[in-house]
């Protein structure tokens, strides 16, 4: 397989491997992009739990991303957790500075278990400044609930909450709605111009730990190759699927996803 295309994660580190910056790695690299990293926090974790948080300065977030595009030159950007508003702004200077156009941001909010990972003066600024820089945000429901400030509980709602998300400033939204207790899984791809749902039936397993980092790096890599962001979409929710299927079943709690399914071992490396 020949690399792709290069793309910077800017993003926590899961030192179990399953969420953050290493599901990205991994993801992007199964499906051929060159995969690159901005650490914004060290988080101590394991499928049952977070232990600590470490955050890193946002001088040191920005040198990152800086000092590696300025060498190797980002085709495109995905954007997990950003831990304080400080941080935001100095992510958004140093995006302007190194000037890539294709930018997906997942919003890292809140854990698994519901407890908030960044406060309200974040909220605010990725609300009202970041969602606006980029060209797709893929908030869960609890984030979404978050960023519009309204209880989403049906189909309907996540559709209300992504169009207003829009009418906010957002460019596209990809809504995903695992947290709705029905038996199939709708995820809402909303622009200005289209709606688009996607619907799958719900795997019955507790291993979804890193399903949405997983999925915003595979969104990031398809676009990157120049798929549409809903095509991109698309691809990603199948691609997550399939490994979802497929998990390890490593660890005592919420396992993770098996990111090499996409991946084919030619035989005399084995």
């Amino acid at each position: 397989m020949k690399i792709k295309l290069k793309i910077l994660i800017i993003a926590g580190s899961d030192s179990s491997g399953g969420a953050g910056i290493q599901a990205d790695i991994k993801t992007m690299t199964a499906l051929g992009s060159y995969a690159m990293t901005a650490i914004t926090a060290l988080t101590a974790q394991n499928t049952t739990g977070v232990s600590s948080i470490v955050k890193i300065s946002s001088k040191e977030i920005s040198k990152q991303i800086e000092y590696t595009s300025k060498d190797i030159k980002p085709d495109a950007i995905k954007i997990g957790m950003l831990h304080s508003a400080d941080v935001i702004d100095a992510v958004i200077k140093s995006l302007k500075k190194i000037k890539v156009n294709k930018i997906i941001f997942d919003p890292v909010m809140v854990t698994t278990s519901g407890v908030k990972l960044i406060n309200k003066k974040a909220v605010d600024k990725i609300r009202n400044l970041l969602i606006k820089k980029v060209d797709l945000i893929t908030p869960n429901i609890p984030e979404a609930e978050l960023l519009v400030k309204i209880k989403i509980v049906s189909v309907d709602d996540m559709i209300f909450a992504a169009k207003k998300l829009i009418n906010m400033g957002a460019k596209n939204v990809l809504l995903k709605g695992g947290h709705l207790k029905e038996k199939t899984i709708t995820d809402i791809f909303v622009n200005k111009r289209e709606i688009k749902i996607f619907k799958n039936k719900k795997i019955r397993t507790k291993n979804l730990h890193g399903t949405g980092c997983s999925l915003s790096s595979a969104i990031t890599t398809y676009f990157s190759c120049g798929k549409t962001l809903k095509k991109s979409c698309e691809l990603a929710i199948n691609y997550v699927n399939h490994s979802i299927k497929s998990s390890p079943k490593y660890g005592k709690g919420n396992g993770p996803i098996n990111h090499l399914i996409s991946f084919k071992l030619d035989k005399k490396y084995l």
